[in-house]
């Protein structure tokens, strides 16, 4: 059975960071892609970014290029996500997602396994 566990979230002030991780087990982490979706109050969950398998490819919502960075750990089987120069619009659920592929992908119905989500609240 495939687990994925996030942590990391918390209150932070505008401009601030934080580091999510999500710890994985259950299969080959290597062998797909990792994404992290988030999904605000009253709102639809949406993409934030991917990672291919090796972590040589990655891509972002505009919304998030330049602030946040995806990278991964495959020796312990987690995907991490470094958020810097947070904004209030950044407040929402985030959480950690399991491709059913090896590329990055940054469609929903393309993702098979999720976590439980952290909360991130930005403060302004």
């Amino acid at each position: 059975q495939v687990q994925l566990v996030e942590s990391g979230g918390g209150v932070v002030q505008a401009g601030g960071s934080l580091r999510l991780s999500c710890a994985a087990s259950g299969r080959t982490f290597s062998s797909y892609a990792m994404g992290w979706f988030r999904q605000a109050p009253g709102k639809e969950r949406v993409f934030v970014a991917t990672i291919n398998w090796s972590g040589s490819s990655t891509y972002y919502a505009d919304s998030v290029k330049g602030r946040f960075t995806i990278s991964r750990d495959n020796a312990k089987t987690t995907v991490y996500l470094q958020m810097n120069s947070l904004k209030p619009e950044d407040t929402a659920v985030y959480y950690c997602a399991g491709s059913k592929y090896a590329g990055v992908t940054y469609h929903y119905n393309e993702y098979a396994y999720w976590g439980q989500g952290t909360q991130v609240t930005v403060s302004s």
